[in-house]
Order: structure tokens, then C-alpha cells, then sequence
């Protein structure tokens, strides 16, 4: 196994076991994140949903929130991980990519991964081309 693959396994299981904590009486989709710092240092993000679903946090931006609340700085984000249950792989969904593509340089990997083996990576460029910022 390449240092990749070791590196995108252990970030699909820190993802799948943040699922575990996931809030989600509403759409009952367990979503997990794991953000990897430059260090190799994880940190771990679930959905968490509310009645006004408006209000609700996706796992990816419960992850990047919480790196921030920790004291990280978005130049030491390396790569993004997500996970969600089953056997379908989907993208992050708007309100993510704008905030991935606010704390991640262009060329950043993020990865979406399932119960497959399936697993679909992207570039925060490919994910949010012409990304609105301004900084």
C-alpha cells in the first residue's frame, strides 16, 4: 500500500467514526468529516441538524469551524475528507464547497468516500470553479 493509500484509509476512518457522532433525527444521514493539517494532526466534524433546517451544520464545515475554534490557521489545512453511509458517493453540497474554497487553496484535495470501496476526490478548484472570495 503507497503512503496515499495509507493516508486516504486513515482519513476514511477518522470520517466514518465522526459520522458515529452525527446528529441527524431529521434525515437520518450520518455524515462524517476529517480534515488533515499539514502535520498530519486530524480533525473530525458530523452533521449536526436541527429543526429549522436552515440551521443545520453539514460535517465538512463542522470540521473546518472546529480546526479554527482549536486555533488552526487555514494555511495549515491539507486535505478534506467525507464520508457518508451506503453505497452512494455524493459532493459536497453548496454552502460547503463556498466555505472549503474560503479555507482551502485551489489545488486542495477533497475526498468523498462510502461504504464501497468507491472513493472520488476532487480539487477545491474542480469543486467550486470561480469560487466567490474576497481576500
Amino acid at each position: 500500500m503507497t503512503k496515499q493509500q495509507e493516508l486516504l484509509k486513515s482519513l476514511h476512518l477518522k470520517a466514518k467514526q465522526a459520522a458515529e457522532h452525527a446528529y441527524q433525527p431529521y434525515s437520518h444521514f450520518a455524515v462524517g468529516a476529517a480534515l488533515k493539517l499539514k502535520d498530519g494532526s486530524l480533525i473530525a466534524g458530523c452533521n449536526v441538524e436541527n429543526a429549522s433546517y436552515g440551521l443545520s451544520n453539514c460535517a465538512e464545515r463542522t470540521a473546518i469551524f472546529s480546526a479554527l475554534a482549536q486555533g488552526h490557521k487555514p494555511d495549515s489545512f491539507d486535505e478534506l475528507m467525507i464520508y457518508m453511509p451506503g453505497e452512494k458517493l455524493y459532493s459536497p453540497c453548496g454552502a460547503c464547497r463556498q466555505v472549503i474554497a474560503e479555507f482551502f487553496p485551489p489545488d486542495a484535495k477533497v475526498h468523498a468516500s462510502c461504504d464501497s470501496k468507491t472513493m472520488q476526490s476532487w480539487t477545491v478548484e474542480q469543486l467550486l470553479p470561480g469560487a466567490f472570495g474576497l481576500l
